[in-house]
């Protein structure tokens, strides 16, 4: 295996030999961002035109999956992804692709490459948000994020590179793009979906302070466990004090909540459903799963908190099916009002 750096001739004998250091340092790593914005721009356009035949394809049930319910709409993007990989993703880095739909035999680029000789493991999620779009009810997000190859104990923690791109209803005039290379601060753009024009755009957290009159949430989208998630929402209101005027918005789409955060619209959510399943002994199936909340470095990046509940970093496994746990808070100063409470609740 050659050494992926411009001009090097070295012969390396493992993967491994690429230290986090070294991928940082890459120059080319803000072309692997632009890569994924590209990759999405792909599904949302497969997307639109699965729009345009109508909804009947897009809502059937397609299958069923460890990780969760796959439907007409999702194998669309699926398609579209496999079918991008394969004619333009760099021969010089190979990568596994992490992907619901995809699970059993490992899937690499190019084709046939043995996972130990991958630099790159990607995970994706190119729809997050099915069950909104297919019902042209509000934005659905592909979700994207790179990191240095480290087997089974690559996790959360070792993405460099993210994006997130818009896949918004059919009546919609714009989709946002937000995409990030690790300490580079982040690209954000507008696409006019009519002229094809892209206009860039600041986003910005809110700087509030507490909670009165925002939005913030406890994500409770399905009746399995949403009894428990709102006794312990209510008395995380009650132990802040103040105003109980907090509004509820319940995004089904991670990606969708990451946006809302970053955008200054919600100042905190937390996703507690793994837990809440756990201590019901209920399946954890319809939970946020790794390539759900993929994306949140770029929350990071722009001064939002996104972390486990109890306080530290999200290091889950870069797979399909393991439950993550979270709370995102808006700025590092809701963070140090709100974390404490919200852990002593959950012990």
């Amino acid at each position: 295996m050659l050494c992926h750096k411009r001009g090097c001739k070295q012969r390396l004998v493992a993967v491994s030999s690429f230290t986090h250091l070294d991928l940082i340092m890459h120059p080319d790593l803000d072309h692997a961002r632009r890569l994924l914005c590209r990759l999405q721009d792909a599904i949302r356009d497969s997307v639109r035109a699965a729009q345009r035949r109508g909804a009947a394809r897009m809502t059937r049930v397609a299958a069923v999956t460890t990780a969760d319910t796959i439907y007409g709409i999702d194998k669309v993007s699926e398609h579209a992804v496999l079918a991008w990989f394969g004619k333009n993703w760099p021969k010089r880095w190979p990568v596994e692709l992490v992907m619901e739909g995809v699970e059993g035999d490992a899937v690499t680029f190019p084709r046939g490459t043995p996972v130990q000789q991958t630099v790159f493991k990607c995970i994706l999620d190119p729809i997050d948000g099915t069950r909104g779009i297919m019902y042209d009810k509000r934005s659905a997000w592909s979700l994207a994020a790179l990191a240095p190859q480290r087997g089974a104990k690559t996790n959360l923690s070792d993405i460099l590179v993210a994006a997130m791109t818009e896949l918004p209803t059919s009546k919609a005039g714009f989709a946002d793009q937000l995409s990030v290379v690790r300490g580079q601060g982040v690209h954000a753009d507008r696409l006019d979906l009519r002229t094809r024009r892209r206009k860039r755009f600041v986003p910005r957290p809110s700087n509030a302070r507490d909670l009165e009159h925002g939005f913030a949430s406890f994500a409770k989208f399905f009746p399995p466990g949403k009894v428990w998630l709102a006794e312990r929402e209510a008395k995380l209101w009650r132990a802040l004090g103040g105003s109980q005027d907090i509004f509820d918005d319940q995004y089904l789409s991670t990606g969708g909540q990451l946006y809302e955060l970053l955008m200054g619209h919600d100042r905190f959510i937390a996703d507690l459903r793994p837990l809440a399943f756990a201590k019901l002994r209920l399946p954890s199936a319809l939970t946020c799963h790794p390539y759900d909340i993929c994306t949140a470095l770029i929350a990071q990046e722009l001064g939002c908190v996104v972390m486990a509940p109890d306080g530290k970093p999200l290091r889950v496994a870069l797979d399909t099916t393991s439950p993550v746990a979270w709370a995102g808070y808006a700025n590092p100063a809701l963070a140090r009002k709100i974390g404490p409470k919200l852990r002593a609740l959950l012990r």
